[in-house]
């Protein structure tokens, strides 16, 4: 595949950073790449990665032998030479099709392998101690090394408990070299004490998150015990994870990749990312993760749910999965979810369905071998003249073993004619023997088998062969190879790859997949399986006898869609395809945060304000002066948010600053007149409502600043649909203001009110707004109508003639500050002060002082009778002291427009403006909350 030149996107080096910024672009650089070549969308990005790792797989085919045999993925003979290109590496102007240079000699394509850092609860080994200093090990079995044994496509470490608790110094010693010795330093073991095991892994993993995830309830008496031990689990829990986050930050090279697996380290990924901000972290889940309404029973949901989101990419088994962590983040955190992930203040955490395989071609390459072949005919003889069905599980609750044993039953109840012809085999693996839960199971399916066998055998022939016990990978080959019917019936399962291995192992005999529904593997295979509820038994029971006497033609085509998606969707790929998937996400990561302004330079700031003789000080509300609420409606945070409150700690600097005779302050809100007066009337300020529409000094009385011509003949029709989609919205609420109206959704149901939100554009659109100049503006969760000339950075030009008119200001105006949480409707008041945009009219010819117009016009007058008949009968009882038929209005033409501008006399390092909690903005610089804001006025206070 060749990569084109118009495929590479030069982008700006920091030395060009610094020289747009000298010349006189500070603060938000989110423009400078306009003129460039577009960058490769995602879908490029992904496609030309896949075909560089096809084309590095036909290199090593070609030059390299490869090893027969791929079980010890960690043995340094089995590494062969891959390509691989970072995303980073692709932005420079490369060609993987071309085999030779411009002079002429052969290109390498090969590069050196990624490392990637596998970090898991459990090492592939198991250690056994043998004296004070010696240690043998023994490769592990599981669903995680199964799915990794044979990826060779990375240089692989893998991190995690070695299954042992080594408390003395010495034997840890021991075992980290018996691992560098005999595994070239692939595992790297993370030491847990024992009373971290049991609170860790025995109690939070395997007790409170593990049936949870899998639909399980505790037992009744087991609830009290568990809520009342919750806390020190979690506190050992998050303990564990710091302790796995220390290991990997020691091993941790710049370019690699972390990779962390499973429920056991959902606290990892922030561990990781607040020591390194830059490392590349992905996380995966190997387990179902469930609705929302399950999830939420956690006391631990919120930090769980950040703490993975402190990733760069979150992977999952299917939709399914994906679909209910992004319902839990939109529902439990508030956040807004999208069709890529979830977003929070500009952050995109990516999540995606990366389904797992399996290495097939081992178990393919393994059904020639003669100890295979060997076990095959001992089986064949066994079972001469019985079809075969099989099941291969752990013995757990979610297995749905006893379900499956009782469906056969019934199948045998109702077809007497297969009582000799059809046998079960039914391996189960023992796991977690002294728990009490799990010893009452084995005891039920034993008790379940002894019964069947009892009532349907003979001396010579049972239907049931039960074995407690696992096999060998060539028994286990051979027994898939022998199956007419595999039959899985999992009650909840992430995966289940016993269904990958006998699809892998059926290519002669082409036997029927029976799958549970309820199987992540459901999603893969269900179109070659017979896909069952392992509940309905006799349904289960029926598709034991479909599958008995399929025709053959049918079970090949059955056979043959799973067998390609086997083959094709393998292990390998899947590590491949989610480490690819998690390197261009960091790049486009990085393509974001160029556009995220910077944080604001605190200290410049302050010591340019010191410097300067007039300053202006233009502060927005919401979520700037006011406490930060809770956006999932706890508590009285609702309440809080429909009537907004300064902050305490910001009284004081607030008071200081409006009292400094070289600093002028000017609130400017979307709120009501009403909501600023019982705010600020103590404050020498000046209060802009309604987005500017409304100005006053603290001190004088309210004045409009609203065009001549503003028509509100639409706000009656606006307002009966409003009043309609808040009786159907629960929690849902809308403000009638002199200018818009606001329907606010913030505390619904976040999908319920996003479906709402949709319907009511859709009506406004096409009724009674269709043909009316207003502006729909939506919010996170609001939808607001308002006239086209209603923004503050239409108002701010007017609001600035005033303010100067009523001061008597001769002094240029030399600093300006402009902090807002404003929708980006109204961001255009950050570029109205810019010193780099061109005037509209020469300064020769401005007005230096500029000149307030009243007028008193029949026109003023209706316009004040519409405004008084539109507002609340709160506003309505308030006195504004408006004088007579005038209404204080500015001028809009030419020259009105330029009066505010005409004094200010502003160089590009004393222009400040800066967004607060919002990371896409047009604004210089960004502060993370109203904390910061109080930090930042405090600071300008002590330095008048």
């Amino acid at each position: 595949m060749s990569i084109s030149s118009q495929e590479i996107c030069i982008l700006p080096n920091k030395n060009n950073l610094a020289l747009l910024q000298t010349n006189g672009m500070p603060g938000n650089l989110y423009n400078i790449c306009s003129n460039l070549p577009a960058t490769p969308t995602r879908l490029e990005r992904l496609l030309r990665d896949r075909e560089l790792r096809k084309y590095s797989k036909c290199l090593n085919d070609c030059e390299a032998e490869l090893p027969s045999s791929t079980q010890d993925c960690f043995s340094p003979d089995l590494e062969t030479s891959t390509c691989w290109f970072n995303d980073e590496e692709l932005l420079e102007p490369v060609s993987a099709s071309r085999s030779l240079n411009d002079d002429g000699e052969r290109l390498d394509f090969r590069a050196s392998k990624q490392r990637l850092l596998v970090v898991a609860n459990r090492l592939p080994v198991s250690a056994v101690r043998h004296g004070e200093d010696s240690w043998q090990l023994e490769m592990s079995v599981g669903g995680l090394v199964t799915a990794l044994l044979g990826v060779k496509e990375f240089d692989t470490r893998w991190i995690g408990w070695a299954g042992v608790n080594v408390p003395d110094e010495i034997g840890q010693k021991a075992l980290a070299k018996a691992l560098d010795e005999k595994l070239m330093q692939r595992c790297i073991p993370v030491f847990l004490d024992e009373e971290v095991v049991h609170q860790y892994y025995n109690g939070y993993c395997n007790n409170i998150l593990w049936p949870l995830f899998h639909y399980i309830g505790l037992p009744q008496e087991d609830r009290l015990a568990t809520t009342r031990s919750f806390q020190s689990q979690f506190d050992a829990y998050k303990k564990a994870n710091q302790l796995f986050a220390d290991v990997v930050n020691e091993h941790y090279e710049e370019g690699d990749v972390v990779w962390c697996h499973d429920y056991h380290l959902m606290f990892l990924p922030k561990c990781l990312k607040e020591r390194n901000s830059k490392m590349k972290v992905g996380w995966f889940l190997h387990t179902p993760f469930p609705s929302s309404e399950i999830h939420r029973m956690l006391p631990s949901r919120l930090e769980l749910l950040r703490s993975v989101l402190a990733a760069d990419l979150v992977g999952f088994h299917t939709y399914d999965y994906a679909r209910h962590f992004v319902s839990a983040c939109t529902r439990i955190l508030g956040l807004e979810g999208t069709p890529e992930g979830v977003e929070d203040q500009g952050k995109l955490t990516r999540i995606a369905a990366f389904p797992v395989g399996i290495d097939s071609e081992r178990f393919i390459k393994a059904l020639e071998l003669p100890e295979v072949q060997d076990h095959m005919k001992v089986l064949k003889q066994r079972f001469a003249g019985r079809k075969v069905m099989l099941g291969v599980d752990r013995l757990d609750m979610i297995k749905g073993i006893p379900q499956k044993i009782l469906a056969f039953e019934k199948f045998l109840e109702e077809n007497p004619n297969w009582r000799n012809k059809v046998v079960l085999l039914q391996i189960a693996v023992p796991t977690r023997t002294d728990v009490p839960e799990y010893q009452k199971l084995t005891s039920q399916v034993h008790e379940i088998v002894g019964r069947i066998n009892g009532r349907f055998g003979s001396l010579t022939a049972v239907p049931i062969h039960h074995l407690d016990r696992s096999l060998d990978f060539h028994e286990l080959c051979a027994l898939y190879a022998v199956t007419d019917v595999a039959l899985v019936t999992s009650l909840r399962d992430g995966m289940n790859l016993v269904s990958y291995e006998y699809v892998a192992c059926q290519e002669s005999k082409k036997g029927v997949l029976i799958l549970s529904e309820f199987a992540g593997a459901a999603q893969s295979l269900g179109a070659g399986a017979i896909l069952v509820n392992p509940w309905n038994v006799t349904e289960v029971a029926y598709s034991i006898g479909y599958a008995l006497n399929m025709p053959a033609d049918e079970r090949e085509k059955r056979h043959h869609h799973n067998f390609k998606h086997v083959i094709s969707h393998t292990a390998q790929e899947w590590a491949a395809t989610f480490v690819s998937e998690l390197n261009v996400t960091i790049v486009e990561a990085q393509l974001r945060t160029r556009q995220i302004p910077p944080p604001l330079p605190i200290e410049v700031a302050v010591d340019r304000y010191s410097c300067s003789n007039n300053r202006l000080l233009i502060l927005g509300f919401n979520a700037t002066l006011t406490e930060p609420v809770d956006t999932l409606g706890r508590k009285d945070s609702q309440i809080n948010e429909w009537e907004p409150k300064l902050r305490p700690d910001l009284q004081e600097p607030l008071r200081k600053l409006c009292d400094d005779p070289k600093t002028t302050v000017l609130i400017l809100s979307g709120s009501a007149r009403n909501v600023l007066d019982d705010n600020f009337s103590d404050y020498n300020l000046w209060l802009a409502a309604e987005n500017g529409m409304f100005l006053r000094v603290t001190t004088g009385d309210w004045m409009t600043t609203m065009p001549e011509n503003l028509s509100m003949e639409w706000v009656d029709s606006v307002k009966n649909v409003f009043e309609y989609f808040t009786d159907r919205t629960p929690r849902s609420q809308f403000e009638v203001r002199e200018t818009s109206l606001i329907w606010n959704y913030k505390y619904s149901d976040v999908e319920f009110g996003r479906l709402q939100a949709r319907d009511l554009l859709q009506h406004l659109w096409t009724g009674p707004i269709s043909n009316a100049s207003l502006d729909v503006v939506q919010g996170r969760r609001s939808v607001e109508v308002r006239s086209v000339a209603v923004t503050k950075g239409a108002a701010i030009d007017r609001i600035l003639g005033e303010i100067v008119h009523n001061k008597g200001m001769k002094e240029p105006i030399d600093y300006v500050l402009c902090i807002g949480h404003f929708l980006t409707k109204d961001e255009d008041i950050y570029t109205f002060f810019e010193p780099e945009l061109p005037s509209e009219v020469p300064a020769s010819v401005r007005p230096q002082v500029p000149t307030q117009v009243r007028t008193s016009t029949a026109g003023s007058r209706a316009a004040l009778l519409l405004k008084q008949n539109s507002m609340s009968a709160v506003e309505q009882n308030k006195s504004y002291s408006i004088d007579g038929d005038t209404l204080h209005l500015m001028v809009t033409d030419r020259i009105s427009f330029q009066e505010g501008s005409s004094v200010l006399d502003l160089q590009a390092n004393d222009y400040f403006s800066c967004s607060v909690a919002r990371k896409r903005s047009n604004s210089r610089y960004r502060l993370q909350s109203s904390d910061e804001v109080v930090t930042l006025l405090r600071e300008l206070a002590d330095h008048r």
